[in-house]
């Protein structure tokens, strides 16, 4: 294994590279790990360069998302697949909402690894960083060789900056009409356009639990994602030998004619997505090692004609313990910020949890933080009023 410091630059392991950065969490505050796929100039050619939690894959699948949990996140290069025009991907770290410093991070390093050849290893000392955002490392190509140098250098300013400095301009949230000012001279032409990319990611939690999605006729393809730790437990009642949590996705539907029901993985009832109810569940991941984890997908298109729907999870196999399933679930709808809802709560030995609620508020899309925990379906369906007659399933 070679092992960089900064400053220090090696060849790449032939072939797909998996890129891993290992860290410690920060209590109360979350580091997310991006990639800039950047040209000749050092900026991102628009929004289909970034790689990071709101998009998971680009360049076809070449670069992409593979792994997001506290502590660590992964990444899959296929360099062969990068187009020709990139000449550099930067490898970053933020500190959400700038709430910690790096130096609050005991440990921080960066694995590159391929099928062949010998490994890199980048440990990044973080003792004394003020630092709320890193540009880790870099891959560029030199002479038809890809290559990795650790950076290790950041900015005081978190995302924004950072951001900038790769061209994109990062949306800020909206503020306050400021006073109505006296004419001022017609300003000089504005500069060429950058990437315009939402990067702020809205936190449900108890002190804000609600937020809308800007009213839209067609809000698109709205995608919701549950992933989770892939640790093991000890079985459904904690006899046996140890098994992984099977943490499932699913949902209830009330659409505005009254027809109501359930998709989820359990009796196999996957849903539609052109057709009524226009929700459907893409797979079923038995075991959390599917990288990407669970999905459900709202047809935005006939929001019209949803009521709402209630996100829940349940634990199919494997001890109730939500805190330590490290669950969240996500949100992404087009042109709006990731939405997201941690199941970091106590749930005692429930195996049910409705996670968030989503009703059609004249015409937008309201989103409520629910992480409230029941015993089965039966009991979610008595709290939400929803109505459904229920009966044991297997999948």
């Amino acid at each position: 294994m070679t092992t960089l410091t900064p400053g220090g630059n090696a060849n790449l392991p032939e072939g797909e590279v998996s890129i891993s950065i290992d860290f410690s969490p920060i209590a109360g505050a979350d580091i997310d790990v991006s990639a800039f796929q950047l040209s000749a100039s050092g900026k991102v050619r628009g929004d289909g360069d970034m790689c990071f939690y709101g998009q998971p894959s680009v360049s076809a699948g070449a670069l992409r998302l593979a792994e997001a949990t506290p502590g660590r996140v992964v990444f899959q290069l296929r360099p062969s697949g990068i187009d020709a025009a990139i000449e550099k991907i930067a490898l970053t770290a933020t500190i959400h909402e700038n709430r910690a410093r790096f130096e609050a991070c005991s440990r921080l390093t960066v694995k590159v690894a391929g099928s062949s050849g010998e490994p890199l290893d980048a440990p990044i000392a973080t003792q004394g960083m003020a630092e709320t955002a890193l540009i880790l490392g870099e891959f560029y190509r030199r002479n038809e060789q890809w290559k990795f140098r650790l950076v290790a250098q950041g900015f005081t300013g978190g995302l924004a900056p950072l951001a900038q400095h790769f061209g994109v301009e990062v949306e800020a949230p909206a503020a306050a009409p400021a006073p109505v000012a006296a004419p001022t001279p017609a300003p000089a032409a504005p500069p060429p356009p950058t990437s315009s990319i939402n990067l702020s990611k809205i936190t449900l939690d108890k002190t804000k639990s609600t937020i809308s999605l800007e009213k839209k006729a067609d809000f698109g393809e709205i995608k919701i994602n549950l992933n989770w730790n892939r640790g093991s437990s000890g079985g459904m009642f904690g006899f046996g030998k140890k098994k992984s949590v099977d943490l499932d996705l699913g949902c209830l539907f009330e659409l505005q004619d009254g027809y109501k029901g359930a998709i989820q993985a359990l009796g196999e009832r996957f849903g539609a997505f052109e057709s009524e109810p226009f929700i459907e569940l893409l797979g079923d991941d038995r075991t959390g090692a599917v990288s990407e984890g669970e999905w459900l997908r709202i047809n935005g298109k006939f929001w019209k004609d949803i009521k709402r729907v209630c996100v829940f999870a349940y634990i199919y196999e494997g001890a109730p313990d939500w805190k330590a399933t490290d669950g969240v679930v996500t949100l992404y709808a087009p042109g709006q910020p990731p939405i997201e809802v941690k199941l970091n709560e106590e749930g005692g030995a429930l195996g049910m949890c409705a996670v968030a609620l989503l009703e059609n508020d004249g015409g937008a899309v309201k989103v409520s933080r629910e992480v409230r925990f029941f015993e089965a379906h039966p009991q979610l369906d008595d709290a939400y009023r929803w109505g459904i007659r229920w009966k044991v399933g297997s999948k």
